[in-house]
């Protein structure tokens, strides 16, 4: 009986490659471009303090092109309050939607203006954007 050796196709190595390369296979959940668009919206609400421009210039606030995966309080050369330096959390959907609910319940002491964003579709289209903003 003769055996066949399993090779894998091409075409499917090739395939699996380009998935890879272009980050469709992350762990990163699908976002549909209608949330990214209200969030975008969304953040003129934030944009009289915080900037996501490529010059990360800090206005009243830090400035915010790549804050997920960042660590809180980490902005170079920002004022941030005591109790926001002292944070060893990294920003990620889960923290920030904690702190768009409510900054100060998250971070007794921040300096940080913003009562919250109770609606909690608001709050996801909103870091929808944020994860879009490199």
């Amino acid at each position: 009986m003769l055996l066949k050796t399993l090779r894998p196709a091409p075409f499917g190595a090739a395939v699996l490659l380009a998935l890879l390369a272009t980050g469709a296979a992350s762990a990163q959940p699908a976002v549909d471009a209608a949330s990214i668009a209200r969030g975008k919206r969304l953040f003129m609400r934030c944009a009289a303090c915080h900037d996501t421009g490529d010059s990360g210039a800090a206005r009243i606030g830090p400035h915010l092109k790549g804050l997920v995966g960042r660590p809180m309080g980490s902005v170079a050369g920002y004022g941030y309050s005591p109790a926001m330096k002292a944070q060893s959390q990294v920003w990620d959907e889960a923290q920030l939607n904690a702190w768009l609910t409510r900054p100060a319940a998250v971070v007794p002491g921040t300096t940080m203006a913003f009562i919250g964003m109770p609606d909690a579709a608001e709050r996801k289209a909103l870091i929808d954007y944020l994860r879009t903003v490199k």
